[in-house]
């Protein structure tokens, strides 16, 4: 699944607009590297998002099948790392 599309399906980024944008600027990493919106994910990844005032790590424990999740089950897909 593409990194953009999994931001927006585990509710971390409200539209994939935003994800795609957060791409482009160059604030979204995986394993250290930045990527672009086109980047597929895997189980094991660690995604990471630097904002003006923070950074919050990500590890990819699953991928989703569908195109939406519930909130609730945010927890499955990804675990913060701190």
């Amino acid at each position: 699944m593409r990194i953009d599309k999994f931001l927006n399906t585990v509710n971390i980024v409200k539209r994939r607009s935003i994800s795609e944008d957060m791409c482009k600027s160059k604030v979204v990493f995986i394993n250290g590297t930045a990527v672009k919106p086109a980047k597929e994910v895997k189980v094991g990844d660690i995604i990471e998002i630097k904002y003006l005032d923070k950074t919050i790590k990500y590890e990819v424990l699953k991928i989703p099948q569908t195109k939406t999740i519930p909130k609730s089950a945010k927890s499955e897909y990804v675990k913060e790392i701190s």
